[in-house]
């Protein structure tokens, strides 16, 4: 039934891609519901540049703080279950989730359940260097869906991460910049890769599937059909 439940979202980071969430959401929401329904939400926007210097500082203890705060208040306001629009902070997911008495829709699983579903065994990431880099994105690919993830060079990793914040996080979306990701995802796939993660839900903005000789896996996109799936549905990934 429409309105039953309803989500919270910590968004902002950055709004670019929060926008897209909010008009794949509702999008989606729609098309089942039909009429004029939109999804029942709840929004926290962060002012990015404060997320972000806690990224660099490498202070994700205080950023799990920052998110977990926002999170809470956004339950106590009447949200069933929350959503972190973006895949970067999902690094401290445990801790946010750890504060909740709700749901903790998780990117990695909606986007692990596609992987699945379409037999992708090796999968190559593109993404922030954080997400890259770090293990917690790979090891809940492994550890839940059996699934191998390979990412780019040292360079390669750098400049996919400068694009997404000096270009993509303020809307500036260049063809010089999808000719490097271009590059960047046919290395992935000349290493055995079989599909691609577009791991930064500023990403889709850039690239899709046209530019990608293999399947690529929007998480953007993904994250909003688990939204969906939820708010309609009660289903988590």
């Amino acid at each position: 039934m429409s309105g039953a439940r309803t989500l919270g979202i910590l968004g902002g980071m950055s709004w670019t891609s929060t926008a897209e969430y909010y008009r794949q959401i509702n999008t989606a929401y729609a098309g089942r519901e039909g009429g004029l329904h939109s999804a029942p939400l709840l929004l926290h926007s962060f002012d990015f540049a404060g997320v972000v210097a806690l990224q660099k500082a490498g202070a994700w203890d205080e950023a799990a703080e920052l998110l977990g705060g926002a999170a809470r208040r956004l339950q106590a306001a009447g949200a069933g279950a929350m959503l972190i629009a973006t895949n970067t902070m999902h690094l401290v997911a445990p801790q946010i989730a750890a504060m909740l008495d709700i749901p903790l829709l998780h990117i990695v699983d909606s986007t692990g359940a596609a992987l699945k579903a379409a037999g992708v065994e090796r999968v190559g990431l593109i993404a922030t260097a954080f997400t890259m880099e770090q293990p917690f994105y790979k090891d809940r690919l492994r550890g839940r869906f059996g699934i191998e993830t390979i990412v780019p060079e040292a360079a390669e990793r750098a400049e996919v991460h400068r694009v997404i914040f000096d270009e993509l996080c303020r809307n500036v979306v260049r063809d010089e910049a999808r000719e490097g990701y271009r590059a960047v995802m046919a290395g992935l796939v000349a290493q055995g890769a079989q599909g691609i993660i577009l791991g930064c839900t500023e990403i889709p903005l850039l690239v899709g599937p046209q530019d990608s000789p293999v399947p690529t896996f929007d998480t953007t996109a993904l994250h909003a059909q688990a939204a969906v799936n939820w708010l309609l549905d009660g289903v988590t990934p």
